[in-house]
């Protein structure tokens, strides 16, 4: 009988396969990639955390300048489905995912205009549901008190159109802070106006220009569905109406809205 060989020299040497190359991505491809996760991250902050906005007319005065960009806190109320991209509705647009808070007065906030919700606009917030709001000689009152305000300069101004303007700087005190508010010389159509109250889900909103602003007093409230967020602060300030070396508010940059 044929001695058997042994283990080693019975099995075959065994020969390892080399990994396959790992295939690179081309540059293009990497580009691609990158341009994507940031377009993405960029509407994901744009819709649902912060958003720049930019002030076309002068309702906001002296809080905020025409030319002013500003950033919006959209997480401060609360967080919605986009109403529209690219101008175009989204359906279900609007739609609350979570509510944060309750807007307080004094808060400076944007919001879609009831009459015309692709139009963003910025106010002031003077009454919440339920406030009692009148005005009398063009002093405020909220559920029958009035707000204290106090003289503090005479001011000239451009309008959106560089038209000049002239008018009274006022502090206005709701009890929990102040803030700046104009007011011009002459008649004015809304200095005698209410009693009126908010209606429930609803906000009553007043620019600090008051006898140059559209707002609640022209016969809308703003529902809290409507409301996009909290002015935060100023990032860029461009004077249209300024000469060359002055074009940009320099001295505006990271200016608090309050």
């Amino acid at each position: 009988m044929a001695k058997s060989k042994s283990k080693d020299a019975a099995e075959a040497p065994k020969t390892e396969t080399p990994p396959a190359p790992i295939k690179k991505k081309s540059a293009f491809r990497e580009y691609v990639e990158a341009i994507g996760i940031a377009l993405v991250l960029a509407l994901t902050l744009r819709f649902f955390v912060i958003e720049a906005f930019k002030i076309p007319s002068g309702s906001m005065i002296e809080t905020l300048a025409i030319g002013d960009f500003i950033f919006v806190n959209k997480f401060a109320y609360r967080s919605e489905i986009p109403y529209s991209l690219l101008g175009v509705r989204i359906p279900g647009g609007g739609t609350t995912l979570k509510e944060w808070s309750e807007p307080e007065r004094g808060d400076v906030m944007v919001f879609r205009y009831p009459n015309d919700p692709m139009t963003d606009y910025i106010k002031r917030v003077i009454g919440l549901p339920g406030d009692e709001i009148r005005l009398r000689r063009n002093e405020l009152y909220v559920n029958g008190e009035k707000y204290a305000r106090s003289f503090v300069r005479s001011i000239e101004y451009t309008d959106k159109n560089c038209v000049p303007n002239k008018g009274r700087v006022y502090m206005e005190n709701d009890g929990s802070g102040e803030y700046p508010i104009i007011l011009r010389d002459g008649p004015d159509a809304f200095e005698n106006y209410g009693p009126i109250t908010v209606k429930p889900g609803h906000v009553f909103v007043l620019g600090d220009n008051r006898d140059n602003s559209a707002d609640s007093r022209t016969g809308w409230q703003v529902p809290m569905g409507n409301i996009k967020g909290e002015a935060l602060f100023v990032w860029l300030s461009v004077n249209r109406c300024g000469g060359f070396m002055d074009r940009i508010r320099w001295s505006r940059f990271g200016h608090g809205v309050k």
